[in-house]
């Protein structure tokens, strides 16, 4: 049997390519709300990310999420994002330990 194919995904930001699960996905709601998205699996245009608070203030300097979510972002939005990424900073990245730690157990 073939191994599985990992999703690729690329940072907005830093422009570097990354397995899909280690990125962060911003997503953009068919409502038009913009939010956190750690599944990766809600319905919308969707903008991936580092999870490093360095990536998401370039990402914010360059407009990079206005360009990828094809829709004006309010300095308002950018400010809840920030406060919204730093708490789930911690929690990704303890995921993705685990998500290694599993990976190197099989």
């Amino acid at each position: 049997m073939r191994p599985r194919k990992i999703p690729q995904r690329k940072c907005v930001a830093c422009q570097q390519m990354m397995a899909k699960k280690e990125l962060i996905r911003i997503v953009r709601s068919p409502v038009g709300e913009i939010q956190i998205d750690l599944s990766g699996k809600k319905p919308g245009r969707g903008a991936y990310l580092c999870g490093k608070v360095s990536c998401f203030k370039l990402a914010k300097k360059s407009k990079a999420f206005e360009r990828a979510l094809k829709t004006p972002v309010d300095v308002e939005i950018y400010d809840r994002l920030e406060s919204d990424f730093i708490q789930v900073e911690e929690e990704f990245q303890a995921n993705k330990e685990l998500a290694q730690d599993d990976d190197e157990g099989e």
